[in-house]
Formats: structure tokens, C-alpha cells, sequence
């Protein structure tokens, strides 16, 4: 006996379950677990600084971890300092008369600073030990940057939801545009107090850390709301996947870009989540350090998002102009 006409379509949707759930459970397994499972240095900017005859040794030992370290060279201990705190050098070893001192910036990533302390106690002479300086450090409050780790997803999802709220109001033109900055000023605004002000969690400049929160959310739910006035449902969920999963999964907020297996690292910092955590990093503990590459991103994906909303309304409008009017039809 044949299926009715009516079971068809609930067998296709019933398939449809079975064949994307599992599908979409594995693509978050392996963005979430690839990364982590592989987590290494993988040309990880150190800077080494000495007279060269004192300093041959600790960059012999480093170059036995083949494409691990990328060292950078400086005359003495205040230059590499100042790599330090540039963010142009995750660390660096000073051979000194006192012995070998490393400087490190937990505030970059605690787990790059601990590998660091690893490598340098292997990479010193046998029989002296490395005096730790930490240029950068983490918060008194946040020690270990578990807090500012767990605080990129958050954004992500509110950015997420913005571009949903938006596209299921019905919201078009200049109304999205404007709901998509308000919710991103609003975000901003309250994120900069409870991470700041509450939790003690970023230590720079209010306005700016309230301004990358608001950034991110803004690109995140731009980009989200973009593809959905442009491709539909279909476009709103991809752009929700890219970015909770692959963006999120991709941004080594948790480790260190460097720490993450290609492409990952390099693709990571091109998306909103991981362009954000390297921003917020910059403006909150090493004085705007670094944020020009991860600002120009996000305002780019902002751009491109509020762009993509506005040309979706714009054909809208264009489209009752160029159908056929309705005596012509009936004729």
C-alpha cells in the first residue's frame, strides 16, 4: 500500500532530522575538540635578548622544537620589554649577569605564559634557574582568564540574537539599522559595567572596552541579519553556525591563536569572536597594543552586514516599481 500524499512530506521531514542533527553535532564536536586536542605552539612569537655569545645556547635548545618558536632578536632587556608590552612578542629571555630572566605577559594568554616558563626552564643553562617576570599581568580578579574566556561566547550569542530578533520583527532598511546599533550600544554599555565595573575582570579604558563589546555584538548581528535579509531562514542559520561554531571554536580566546592548528588560528582571527577577544585584550590590558588589524575586522564585518541590510530593503522597494501592473496581466 502506497504512503498518502499527506505522509510524504513528514517522511522527507523526519529524514531531514535524522540526517542534519547528527550532521550538526559532528561539526561541533570537531570544531570545539579538533582545536583543543592539537593545541601546541606552532610559530609562537619569542623574543630572545643578550650579548650573542651569552644567548646562542637558549636559541640552540629553542630550535629543537622545529616551527614551535618564531624568536626575534633584541639588544638588551628594555627592548624586549617594550616587544612585550607592544604585543609583538608573546615573551622573551634575557641573559643577564644574573642569570637568565624571562618576561612574560599573562594578560596575552595564561596558558602561552605557563608554556613559556616550560620552555625556558628547558632552554637555560644546566645548573641556573629563570627568574619570572610578568610585564602584562592578568587581573588580581582574574588570575587565570578563565572569566575573560568565558565571556566571548556570551557576545556571540547576543549577537546572534540580535540578527534574529531583527529579521523575525520584520524589521527593514533604516529600522534594522537602527535596532542593530541601539542593541549594540546597549550591550556595549552594560557588558563594559558587569566585566569592569562588577567583576573586575578588564582593567583598561571603560569607554573603549564598552566599545569593542558593543563592536563585536554589532558585527556579529549585522552579519547575521545581512544574510537573512539577503538568503532567508537558510542564511540566518549559517550565519549563526559560522559564528558560534567555527568563529567561537576558532578564536583561541582560551589559548593564543599561534596555539591552534592551521587553519584555524589564521581563519579565526579573520571572523567577529576571534578578531574580538584580540581586540578586547588590546584595550584592556596593553594600552591599545595591537588593535589594528582585529578592529579594521570587525568593522569591515560590520559594514559589510549593515550593507547587506540595506541593500535587501533597497530591492524591496525597487521591486513593486519594475512588476507589471495588474490591467496589463488581466489583458
Amino acid at each position: 500500500m502506497s504512503a498518502s500524499p499527506e505522509s510524504a512530506p513528514a517522511s522527507r521531514r523526519l529524514v531531514a532530522v535524522w540526517t542534519l542533527v547528527p550532521l550538526l553535532a559532528a561539526l561541533a564536536l570537531w570544531a570545539f575538540a579538533w582545536p583543543a586536542a592539537r593545541t601546541a605552539p606552532r610559530d609562537l612569537p619569542i623574543g630572545v635578548a643578550g650579548p650573542a655569545a651569552a644567548t646562542a645556547t637558549v636559541e640552540q635548545r629553542l630550535a629543537a622544537h622545529p616551527g614551535a618558536f618564531e624568536i626575534h632578536h633584541y639588544a638588551d632587556a628594555a627592548a624586549a620589554r617594550q616587544a612585550v608590552e607592544d604585543r609583538d612578542v608573546y615573551g622573551a629571555l634575557v641573559a643577564g649577569p644574573g642569570g637568565p630572566e624571562l618576561l612574560t605577559a599573562s594578560a596575552a594568554g595564561p596558558a602561552v605564559a605557563q608554556l613559556l616558563r616550560t620552555a625556558a626552564d628547558s632552554a637555560a643553562p644546566a645548573g641556573t634557574s629563570v627568574h619570572v617576570t610578568d610585564v602584562v599581568p592578568t587581573p588580581a580578579a582574574d588570575p587565570r582568564g578563565a572569566a575573560f574566556g568565558a565571556g566571548l561566547l556570551p557576545l556571540v550569542l547576543a549577537g546572534v540574537a540580535a540578527g534574529g530578533v531583527v529579521t523575525a520583527m520584520r524589521l527593514r532598511g533604516g529600522r534594522a539599522i537602527a535596532a542593530l546599533l541601539g542593541a549594540a550600544l546597549l550591550t556595549g554599555l552594560g557588558g563594559a559595567a558587569l566585566a569592569h565595573g562588577w567583576l573586575g575582570t578588564l582593567t583598561g579604558d571603560w569607554w573603549a572596552e564598552a566599545g569593542v563589546i558593543g563592536l563585536t555584538v554589532l558585527a556579529v548581528g549585522a552579519t547575521a541579519a545581512g544574510a537573512a535579509a539577503l538568503f532567508g531562514t537558510a542564511g540566518l542559520a549559517v550565519a549563526g553556525l559560522l559564528m558560534v561554531l567555527i568563529g567561537n571554536a576558532f578564536s583561541g580566546v582560551a589559548s593564543a591563536p599561534e596555539m591552534l592548528p592551521a587553519p584555524a588560528g589564521v581563519l579565526g582571527q579573520q571572523l567577529p569572536p576571534g578578531a574580538a577577544g584580540t581586540l578586547l585584550r588590546s584595550v584592556s590590558y596593553f594600552d591599545g597594543a595591537g588593535a589594528g588589524g582585529p578592529l579594521l575586522t570587525l568593522l569591515l564585518w560590520a559594514g559589510l552586514g549593515l550593507a547587506a541590510v540595506g541593500l535587501a530593503a533597497a530591492r524591496r522597494r525597487t521591486a513593486p516599481a519594475t512588476a507589471p501592473e495588474p490591467a496589463a496581466v488581466a489583458a
